[in-house]
């Protein structure tokens, strides 16, 4: 069966919905993947997590001197409710997280512009503030055809406490600051907790070495106001076309395919499975990720999570076969970074798209930037390549992961923290 932009497409139009993370969007996807699954002939495999959910039932911002103004804001997820009643307090912009930006802040509630890091926020907690403001968008931004983030704080946040914080935009921000407001009152109360996740898995054994497993990844969730066309339907298509061609041509070695959720949450669903499957990790030589590929105007690219020479390989192979990309080794905030912490090489294949041509995490992930040709361009590379390892007479990727990458790794999943 050849591979298929068209089907590749259609499959992306079925999943054009929001699918955050534990919500009813992300459960009716992997229904959707399941079926898929199943008309191919083969039976799909669920296997429910935990992931953090919080629902926000309160969120407002007011300036009360000198003037009054109501700012509209979006509550920050897990922190906490000490604000549930409200906090009135006084107000400071920080520029940035130094000693000398943070003197002043004891008992106050503070704007950020920056972004909010852990050490930010960690510095924050200690210099004594007792709420934060932080901004997103653009001074461009129009009401009618933007939506205000949603964030969330996550573990490695709370772990020094919880400050209660908003979400406002940049363009509040603007006309905020010139006037001078000295107190503000914050009301944000939500229900922390955690529900389920699932990981959809699918696997056809190898004729000839079924303990050597490569791996594939691709996640489905999105985040709110996503349809996630871009990021990451389209992963998710490649990775249900790869099943067709490895049911149609078995392979020599054992092929595992697993839809992520909750990736937009921190990995959470190949964190999960590489927990639950430790004992097995042994046996799995490659992880090739998909996130992110089909855009119309774009660059085909490759970053190697593993030794040098998988790129020189890879870089071999892509000449070999007349197709032009970008390889370096790196890594890449996707699925393959669990597996490579254990030591899997990972390979992530993606399309980046050209500037100015999409745009991902908002409203704007659509499908018009994409075709089925460029989605089945990539595939084909992807499943070109997998042959050649995947039937090959003896594995030719080692199994170890470099120094240089170890380093990246644990500074990504902050075991280190970076300078």
């Amino acid at each position: 069966m050849a591979i298929s932009g068209k089907r590749m497409m259609s499959l992306l139009k079925t999943l054009g919905f929001e699918r955050l993370s534990t919500y009813e969007g992300e459960k009716k996807a992997a229904e959707i993947l399941c079926e898929e699954i199943r008309t191919i002939g083969l039976t799909p495999v669920v296997e429910t997590f935990m992931a953090p959910r919080y629902t926000v039932t309160n969120c407002s911002l007011t300036v009360t001197a000198p003037f009054e103004q109501s700012i509209p804001c979006t509550g920050y997820g897990f922190s906490g409710n000490d604000a549930k009643d409200g906090i009135e307090a006084e107000f400071q912009y920080i520029e940035g997280f130094e000693p000398i930006d943070l003197q002043n802040v004891k008992g106050k509630i503070v704007l950020i512009t920056q972004g909010l890091t852990i050490s930010g926020y960690e510095a924050l907690i200690k210099a004594g503030a007792v709420g934060f403001i932080a901004t997103a968008g653009t001074f461009r931004d129009k009401l009618s055809e933007t939506d205000l983030d949603e964030r969330m704080l996550r573990d490695k946040h709370t772990e020094h406490g919880k400050l209660p914080g908003v979400c406002i935009r940049v363009k509040d921000a603007l006309s905020l600051i010139p006037k001078h407001p000295t107190r503000v009152r914050l009301t944000l109360a939500q229900e922390e907790g955690e529900a389920e996740s699932q990981n959809v898995i699918c696997e056809i054994k190898g004729s000839t070495y079924p303990d050597e497993v490569v791996i594939y990844t691709a996640h489905y969730d999105t985040v709110r106001f996503s349809k996630g066309f871009f990021d990451n339907s389209t992963g998710s298509a490649m990775v249900m076309e790869l099943i067709r061609h490895y049911h149609e041509n078995p392979p020599k070695r054992t092929v595992r395919f697993v839809f992520c959720g909750s990736e937009e949450r921190g990995l959470l669903g190949s964190k999960a499975y590489v927990a639950a499957h430790e004992e097995e990790l042994s046996n799995i030589r490659l992880c090739i990720n998909l996130d992110m590929a089909g855009p119309i105007l774009g660059k085909e690219m490759a970053n190697v999570t593993g030794e040098e020479a998988l790129c020189h390989a890879l870089s071999f192979i892509y000449k070999e076969a007349g197709y032009p990309m970008v390889v370096r080794q790196d890594i890449y905030s996707s699925d393959s970074i669990p597996f490579a912490d254990k030591g899997i090489p990972g390979i992530n294949f993606f399309r980046a798209a050209s500037p100015g041509t999409s745009q991902i995490h908002c409203r704007y992930d659509v499908i018009d930037i994409l075709s089925g040709e460029s989605l089945a361009k990539t595939t084909k590379f992807v499943a070109y390549f997998s042959d050649r390892v995947i039937n090959a007479a003896f594995f030719p990727i080692e199994r170890k992961m470099p120094d240089n990458m170890v380093e990246k790794i644990d500074r990504y999943l902050l075991k280190k923290k970076n300078s």
